[in-house]
Order: structure tokens, then C-alpha cells, then sequence
């Protein structure tokens, strides 16, 4: 337990056998005031309570602390704020307890399941999935760290009509092409058909314009659309022709998603396909319709009423007995849940599909499914870039690799410009220069809360001063280097001094990590964990300048500082590892 858990756990004891006041909470703080004292309890909560005045109610508290605690050294009272400064040796205590616990994760027995990227094989990945990539893959992350089992996983959107327009424009402009014979990427080379389907169908609409036909008509009868659509009927009937084409094209651009996955640096425990799980969910709709939770309409259309919970009708089944996309979630979810041991699923889908979710889990709770309570949408905003919003269809969209590729060159010319990495081979540079642009990168994409639309700045992002990733891994490879010259070798150093303000302060940072993790991984947020970082990270660098070490001629407080900031290095990278970012040992 840490010293703000002990104050909070003490002060809930006095106010029971004091006041005979059960499940009070007063909040704890530290103590960032110019008054003295290392925490801060809020005492006015009380004053209603006992109808006493809050200076009367701090004294009354900070006597009892005093007298019961054997932490407490001394109190003081600011209008109504009990002000309380800790003993030396239970920083020090808490301290080696940090240590001797670091990386020990208690096991929650439950496994979770995140499902994040789900992209579609007609287009590359684009700056949209790579927020997508690293909300999910980082929120599984910080579920392990909170002693969650997790199962990462992505289903492809793999079939469908926007499939079949790649396709059908790679027969008819393709020439035989392939990634191999123009060097692109899988992924890549079928976006690109994906786009001249678009500009030859726009044509194609014009043409028919001119010759007297309205719009509407017109994007109906235009010959490619209608094509597309046989493709896509020659699909569902297994035509070997089309089959054919669709897996090698697919297999295009999987090995193109791996690439970027990779350099990325997240990944997937299991994959699924939605060519496989396009036809789940029929049978959860005849069970509803025997149940009476689901009603059929007169041209055989199946629906569930969702007006008790506040929503409208829904459509399930169409007349003619095909599908639509909540049917197969449907299927997917019941899938889920009867193949694998799962307590809890998220999905990380942008907020355009908010009412997707809400109607999906409204359902599976009419349907009777229990762990339906356990279903969570990790709903984020959408990512601008300085000059506007990307247009997918017109092959405006930023690529995820393009994008990927500007922040190492980036992270390249600011560190050549600043005279980083200088001490480096060339190989070890280049090394460098992805982590660190990679590092820009992530961090600035998920110290931004989730929920919130984000503009994305990628000059910004990588900056060595500052909110940013390369400052966060400035300070932790200033601390290797630190060590380093010190010939630090890790050892409880015997200390008792009188620690100063910087000292205590960095003890109390580290000190909140398992909270901040613990609070992370409730409310599905990676910004918790940059927040916490980039916190601790500025306490150390005051730490640092204020106790040079290198100079401290008594040996004790010397590797006492030293071990703190080992410790600090190694909860800077663990939390970088929570985010997807790595570290750079010198800079």
C-alpha cells in the first residue's frame, strides 16, 4: 500500500469511530502549494455532515492522525485544508517496496476481448486506422498490466460490394499487373483499382447524364456499378472464376497489412474474416421470432422494437432473406463468446458508429444474453490533419505508411538539426530515428483522450521539449546515460537523510503508477498513461537538476539517488511499452 493509500485508508477508519460516519471518501491529494506539507485532504465534504466549520473539522482530523498514525511527522490547516507532511523513513519504505513489487501484475482471472483495426482488403491502411491500431492494441496492453488476460483480435471486412469494384477494375485496366511487377505494395496496388473504379464509374455517369439520363438513373444503369453487382451475386454463388480472383487479390493485400501491422508494432492473437461470419446471426433471428422478441412484417422483413429502450425499429432480416451488417455483429458476438473463454468484449470502432453499438448490445440483452452487460464500444473521434479531412474514394487519403515514413525522415532531420544521436553508427542511427519518430507518433495520437476529435500535427509531435514522445525518450535515455557514468550497479543503498522536496515528490509519482494503470484500464484510456508519463517524467528532470549526483561526495545519499532513478528509467519504458513506443538508450 502507498503512502496516499494509507492516508486514505486511515482517515476513512477516524471518521467511522470518530463520526460514526460509514463510506465517506475524502479526497487526498498531493500537496502542489506553496504551504507546507506533502498531502492535501479536503475536508468540506464534512461540513454539512457535522455542521461544523472545516478549520475546526481539519484540526479535529490532523490531532487524531497525529495521535493514531505512526506516519505523520506534522499537520497544518489552510482554510479548511488539513495539510500533512510524511516521515521520512515511509518514503524510503515505500520506495523499496516499489522496487522489490516492480512488473508484479495481480491476476484478475477474467480474460477481455479488444477487437481493433478491422479494415477492408479494397484499400491500404489509412491515418484513421493507425488511431484505431494503437487505441486497441494499447488498451490491451494496459489490461495486462492490470492483471487482465487478453485476446486481441481484428475481423476483416473481406467480401462485399466495394471488394468486387477492386476487383472487377483490376480485370478490365489491370493488363496482368501485379504488386511483384510494379513494386508496390499489396495493399497499395488494389487501393489503386479501387480508385480508377470510382473515376471511370464518375465518368461513366456523366456520359449518361449527357445523354439525357438523371442522376439517380444514371449511377443505377451506368455499366460498371451493374457488373459489379453480378460479381459480387457470382460470389455468393461460389462462381470459381471470381473466387479465384478475390483470394489472390485478398492475399495482395494481406501480405500489404502486414507490412504495415509491423512496422506499426501491434499485432493479433486471432483473426477472422467476414466471409466467414457474413451468414452468423440468421439463426439467433429465427430464435428470436419463436421467443416473440423479434416480429416479422408482411413482406417477410424481420425487425426488432427497440422503442422501449429508448431507440426506434430496426431492420435484421430484408424480405428477400439476406442479411444485413447487425445481423452478422450479431452472429460474430454469440460466435465469440461460445468459442472462447471471454468475460468481457471491446470493440474500438471511430463514434460514427455509436448508434451501431448501442442498438447491437440493446439486442443481445433482448435476446437474452447475459454477458451482454459486458460489452463496451471504445468509441474515439476522428483524426484531421492540418490541412483538412481525407477523402477516401478520390485517393486523397493519408497512408498510414506515407505517414509512417514522414515521421522517421522528420525525426531524422530534427535530431541531425538539434545534433542527437551523433555518437551513433549509421545503422544504430536509422534505428534510432524510427523509434523516435515512431515514438512521436504514437504519443501524440494517444495522450489525447479518446473520445475527443484530434487534429494531428506530425511537425509538432516530434519535438524534444515538451508534451511529446521524444522528450518523454530524451529524459529516460539522460537517465541510462546517467547510470551509466556512474557505474551504477542496482543494490538497496543504505540512506537516512532528510529527503528534499524533488526527492519526495518523484517517490510519490512513481508511487501512482498501479493507480493510474488500475484507472487506465476502467475507463479504456491510453491518455491516463501519457498524462502519468509525461508527469513523471518533468518531476524527474527537477529531481535531477536539483541533486546533481555526480558531485554528492556522501556515498549513501549518492546511490540512494541513483536507484531512484533507475527506477524511474524502468517505469518511463514500462509505461512507453503500454503506449506501443520504444526507447533509445542515448540521445
Amino acid at each position: 500500500m502507498n503512502i496516499k493509500d494509507l492516508i486514505q485508508h486511515k482517515i476513512s477508519e477516524i471518521i467511522r469511530s470518530t463520526y460514526q460516519i460509514n463510506d465517506l471518501k475524502l479526497e487526498v491529494q498531493q500537496n502542489k502549494t506553496e504551504f507546507e506539507g506533502d498531502f492535501t485532504i479536503v475536508t468540506f465534504p464534512l461540513v454539512k455532515l457535522l455542521k461544523k466549520g472545516p478549520d475546526l473539522i481539519a484540526v479535529e482530523l490532523g490531532n487524531a492522525l497525529s495521535a493514531q498514525a505512526d506516519f505523520v511527522q506534522s499537520y497544518n490547516v489552510v482554510k479548511g485544508f488539513l495539510n500533512l507532511t510524511i516521515k521520512n523513513n515511509f518514503f524510503f519504505s515505500n520506495f523499496r517496496n516499489l522496487q522489490q513489487n516492480f512488473g508484479a501484475v495481480q491476476p484478475k482471472n477474467q480474460t477481455v476481448m479488444v477487437e481493433y483495426s478491422s479494415p477492408n482488403t479494397n484499400k491500404p491502411l489509412h491515418l484513421g486506422h493507425i488511431r484505431n491500431n494503437l487505441l486497441g492494441f494499447s488498451v490491451a496492453q494496459i489490461l495486462k498490466e492490470d492483471g487482465y488476460n487478453v485476446l486481441k483480435t481484428q475481423i476483416i471486412n473481406d467480401r462485399g460490394i466495394h471488394i468486387c469494384k477492386s476487383m472487377l477494375a483490376w480485370e478490365k485496366f489491370g493488363n496482368g499487373q501485379t504488386p511483384e511487377s510494379t513494386h508496390l505494395k499489396g495493399d497499395k496496388f488494389v487501393g489503386n483499382y479501387y480508385v480508377e473504379f470510382d473515376k471511370n464509374y464518375k465518368k461513366q455517369i456523366s456520359e449518361l447524364i449527357a445523354s439525357g439520363s438523371d442522376e439517380e438513373s444514371a449511377k443505377k444503369n451506368a455499366q460498371l456499378i451493374q457488373e459489379a453487382q453480378k460479381m459480387l451475386l457470382d460470389w455468393e454463388k461460389g462462381d470459381a472464376h471470381v473466387r479465384d480472383l478475390w483470394n489472390e487479390m485478398n492475399s495482395w493485400v494481406y501480405a500489404g497489412f502486414a507490412e504495415t501491422y509491423k512496422r506499426l508494432g501491434v499485432d493479433f492473437d486471432m483473426v477472422q474474416y467476414e466471409s466467414n461470419t457474413y451468414i452468423l446471426g440468421k439463426d439467433l433471428i429465427h430464435e428470436g421470432l419463436n421467443n416473440g422478441v423479434l416480429y416479422r412484417k408482411e413482406d417477410g422483413s424481420v425487425w426488432c422494437d427497440l422503442t422501449e429502450e429508448g431507440l426506434d425499429h430496426k431492420l435484421l432480416l430484408r424480405s428477400d432473406g439476406t442479411s444485413v451488417y447487425m445481423t452478422q455483429d450479431l452472429g460474430t458476438a454469440v460466435e465469440r463468446f461460445k468459442e472462447n473463454d471471454i468475460q468481457k468484449l471491446i470493440y474500438t470502432v471511430g463514434n460514427e458508429q455509436d448508434y451501431h453499438f448501442d442498438v447491437l448490445f440493446k439486442i443481445l440483452k433482448k435476446l437474452g444474453y447475459k454477458w451482454a452487460e459486458n460489452l463496451f464500444h471504445l468509441s474515439y473521434g476522428m483524426v484531421e490533419l492540418p490541412d483538412g479531412k481525407m477523402k477516401s474514394r478520390e485517393g486523397t487519403v493519408v497512408d498510414a505508411d506515407d505517414l509512417m515514413e514522414e515521421m522517421h525522415r522528420t525525426a531524422k532531420e530534427k535530431s541531425q538539426e538539434l545534433g542527437k544521436l551523433e555518437n551513433l553508427s549509421d545503422k544504430e542511427k536509422e534505428k534510432s530515428y524510427e523509434t523516435v519518430g515512431m515514438g512521436a507518433l504514437k504519443y501524440f495520437m494517444l495522450k489525447v483522450d479518446p473520445k475527443k476529435k484530434m487534429l494531428f500535427n506530425p511537425a509538432e509531435s516530434i519535438d524534444f521539449n515538451g508534451n511529446t514522445g521524444p522528450f518523454i525518450q530524451y529524459t529516460y535515455a539522460r537517465i541510462q546515460s546517467l547510470l551509466n557514468k556512474a557505474d551504477f550497479k542496482a543494490g538497496e543503498a543504505e540512506a537516512d537523510y532528510d529527503l528534499n522536496a524533488s526527492e519526495k515528490e518523484l517517490i510519490m509519482q512513481l508511487s501512482n503508477y498501479k493507480e493510474v494503470i488500475s484507472k487506465a484500464a476502467e475507463v479504456l484510456s491510453p491518455a491516463l498513461v501519457a498524462n502519468y508519463l509525461y508527469e513523471l517524467v518533468k518531476s524527474f528532470n527537477s529531481f535531477y537538476q536539483n541533486n546533481p549526483m555526480m558531485k554528492q561526495e556522501n556515498e549513501g545519499i549518492k546511490q540512494f539517488r541513483l536507484e531512484l532513478s533507475a527506477l524511474t528509467g524502468k517505469t518511463i519504458k514500462k509505461s512507453l511499452e503500454l503506449l506501443g513506443i520504444g526507447t533509445v538508450d542515448r540521445m
